[in-house]
């Protein structure tokens, strides 16, 4: 069955109900279990690229490694994540699963919309990493001189716990802007021949508009990726495809609960 023509615009959004997080889930579930290959190449290549940085990192002593993770991740991450939407979208369109199919439109995205996300991304974490430079400077920049990954008991000063705490503040405004922005335009960019900024504006009214649930879907996200990176980030081969699947058809039930 050939790929059905995109549809131009952005569609209707309903509201969020709390049942749709679980039948999204449920969803996920279903699709990950019926095509468990292309989700298990996606995470590994996570797992192998965040397993490959930390073992840089340890070898050479240079932290810088994980700077060029950190940057790494958003740059495939989109990508990555087209590909476990498109084969959502192949079950759901009941098209064939093939790999040359499926990783050819992850291929086409570059000449898309989805590059530019990437960079917006990049420059909102670059962002943020400057401002926690800036934030450690102004509570930590008259201490005496103190190595901060072998003595740790400068963070239980004073100036140590008020650093970490407006550290953590702004790190979590930084992390909820980009999920916002994020959440919902890249399964819709896939689905629909919409602009990015276009496609992010939208993202953020869904969560600006249905804000408890979907701070839910968002606590459901990091906490079940931080206890899949636990394990030597293996848990991801699970998390990964099911959190991939599950955004999907979120993003599917939201658009039908318009109709």
């Amino acid at each position: 069955m050939s790929q059905p023509e995109k549809l131009q615009g952005v569609p209707g959004m309903g509201a969020v109900t709390y049942p749709m997080l679980k039948e999204a889930l449920a969803r996920g579930w279903k699709d990950m279990r019926r095509a468990p290959v292309f989700g298990l190449i996606v995470a590994g290549i996570c797992v192998t690229f965040g397993l490959g940085m930390l073992w840089l990192t340890y070898v050479t002593g240079q932290t810088y490694w994980m700077l060029i993770t950190a940057v790494g991740f958003p740059l495939f991450g989109p990508f990555a994540a087209v590909a476990i939407y498109e084969v959502s979208h192949r079950i759901e369109h009941g098209m064939d699963l093939n790999f040359s199919d499926i990783f050819g439109v992850v291929l086409h995205q570059r000449r898309r919309q989805l590059p530019s996300i990437c960079v917006i991304i990049i420059m909102v974490f670059l962002f943020w990493f400057f401002l926690g430079h800036m934030i450690f400077a102004l509570f930590m920049g008259l201490s005496v001189m103190t190595n901060v990954s072998s003595s740790l008991d400068i963070y239980l000063t004073s100036q140590g716990l008020a650093m970490l705490a407006v550290g953590s503040i702004v790190g979590g405004l930084f992390a909820l802007l980009l999920y916002m922005i994020t959440v919902i335009s890249l399964p819709l960019l896939l689905d629909r021949e919409v602009d990015f900024v276009t496609a992010m504006i939208t993202s953020f009214q869904v969560v600006q508009h249905n804000f408890i649930p979907m701070i839910l879907w968002g606590a459901i996200i990091a906490g079940l990726t931080f206890l899949a990176m636990v394990p030597a980030f293996l848990g991801l081969f699970i998390v990964l495809p099911l959190l991939g699947h599950a955004t999907w058809h979120l993003y599917r039930l939201i658009c039908e609960a318009a109709d």
